[in-house]
C-alpha cells in the first residue's frame, strides 16, 4: 500500500506528496478547462504514468536478458473527449527503442509493455494504440 497526500493549493492547483519518498508533484487544471496549464494536469499524469509504467516493465525484461535500453523514448499523446462527459478518450503510445533484439526478445519486451498495471487499469473505452520502433532513439 502506498499513501499519497494531496493538498488543494487554490486556484485549481494541487500538490501531491508521495509519503514513502517525500517527493512532490504539482498539478494544474489545463487551459481548456479553466486552468492556467502551468504544470501537469491530473489527466496528463495518467498519460505519464502509462508511458513510464510501460518503459519500466520493458526495463525489467531487458535487465533480465542483459539488454541495454538506455535512451529508449516513450511518447504518449493524450486526447480528451467531451461527450458524454469530459474524460480521456485516447492515449496513443509510441515507443522508440535504440536496441534491435531478436524476434523472441522483441516479443517479450512488447508483451511486458502491454501488461503494465497502468495499461490494465485504464477504462476499456479509452483507445490505446501502441507502436514500437526498434533500432531508433
Amino acid at each position: 500500500m502506498v499513501r499519497i497526500d494531496i493538498r488543494y493549493a487554490g486556484d485549481l492547483r494541487c500538490e501531491a506528496h508521495h509519503a514513502p519518498s517525500g517527493a512532490s508533484v504539482l498539478t494544474d487544471a489545463p487551459m481548456d478547462n479553466h486552468g492556467k496549464g502551468e504544470c501537469f494536469s491530473p489527466t496528463d499524469l495518467v498519460a505519464a504514468a502509462l508511458g513510464s509504467c510501460m518503459a519500466t516493465l520493458m526495463g525489467i525484461v531487458a535487465a533480465r536478458h542483459k539488454l541495454n535500453l538506455d535512451d529508449m523514448r516513450v511518447t504518449v499523446t493524450k486526447e480528451m473527449r467531451s461527450e458524454p462527459v469530459r474524460r480521456i478518450g485516447r492515449l496513443s503510445v509510441e515507443i522508440q527503442v535504440p536496441a534491435e533484439p531478436d524476434a523472441r526478445l522483441r516479443a517479450a519486451l512488447e508483451a511486458a509493455a502491454l501488461a503494465c498495471p497502468v495499461h490494465a487499469s485504464l477504462h476499456p473505452d479509452i483507445e490505446l494504440p501502441v507502436s514500437f520502433r526498434w533500432g531508433q532513439t
